[in-house]
């Protein structure tokens, strides 16, 4: 298969978290040319990102000029942005039904886990409009993390639940879209499901792991490596005839209990 990422650049949106900043190291690996994109988190990306060759942006993706410049700076600088793994969001604490969350934090996390992911998405696909496809006939790739919450709902969650949802309809959108601009450029999600981040880790208590592992049939949390791997391989030329579709890593999870 062809993994090898070399001459191309690619944008890790959300790099800073465990999953972003897998994904980052494991482009990296395949000899993209990543740009790590951090926020609220910027400051903790360069300690590891400078030894791998990894280059740095900041930016806030819920301003929409803000992206478009993230974007004019990267074109500037590398000369276009073959790929984005488009993985920036955040999922909000504590648990809370749906009528004891304030309106501002159901809109918070609509716009971290969405918008931030539109705004990505259609500055990606401006500048794909102004510099046209690669001369080499290999596609452009944008892979979307979403979540299994978008797929069965997770109750507490309601607003993170419809924001990932979304990312689908987004998707098979964009990929009819982004094929006038490069014949051969592919959108694409991935849908992870319970995975060991720090983000998460408070609520990876033993009684959750083992509730949750009963849904799966293979019966453990994810590692952020096995997002990461599968969003490498999305991006990558190895997936080049995959468009509009959802990959789903979640160790075979149902949304009904398995293992009584």
């Amino acid at each position: 298969m062809k993994l090898d990422l070399h001459d191309h650049v690619i944008l890790v949106t959300g790099a800073s978290g465990g999953i972003g900043g897998a994904i980052a190291r494991t482009l990296a690996g395949a000899g993209a040319t990543v740009v790590a994109h951090g926020h609220r988190g910027f400051d903790g990306l360069k300690p590891w990102c400078e030894p791998l060759g990894i280059h740095t942006e900041r930016g806030d993706l819920s301003d929409p000029q803000a992206v478009d410049a993230l974007f004019e700076r990267l074109v500037a600088t590398h000369g276009r942005v073959d790929g984005v793994a488009c993985n920036a969001g955040r999922w909000p604490v504590p648990d809370l039904h749906l009528h004891d969350t304030s309106v501002a934090s159901l809109r918070e996390t609509i716009e971290d886990c969405l918008w931030t992911a539109m705004w990505t998405a259609r500055s990606w696909m401006a500048s794909l409009a102004n510099t046209g496809p690669r001369a080499d006939g290999i596609g452009g790739s944008l892979v979307f993390t979403g979540s299994t919450a978008g797929r069965f709902g997770e109750p507490g969650h309601a607003a993170y639940a419809t924001a990932k949802a979304a990312l689908h309809g987004l998707m098979c959108s964009l990929k009819n879209e982004v094929v006038h601009h490069d014949p051969w450029a592919r959108v694409n999600l991935v849908q992870p499901g319970w995975t060991a981040t720090d983000a998460v880790r408070d609520a990876l208590k033993p009684d959750v792991v083992d509730g949750v592992t009963k849904t799966m049939a293979l019966r453990r949390v994810a590692s952020a490596q096995d997002i990461a791997d599968s969003v490498c391989f999305l991006l990558s030329p190895a997936a080049r005839h995959i468009t509009s579709e959802t990959l789903t890593v979640a160790g075979g999870m149902e949304g009904r209990l398995l293992w009584p």
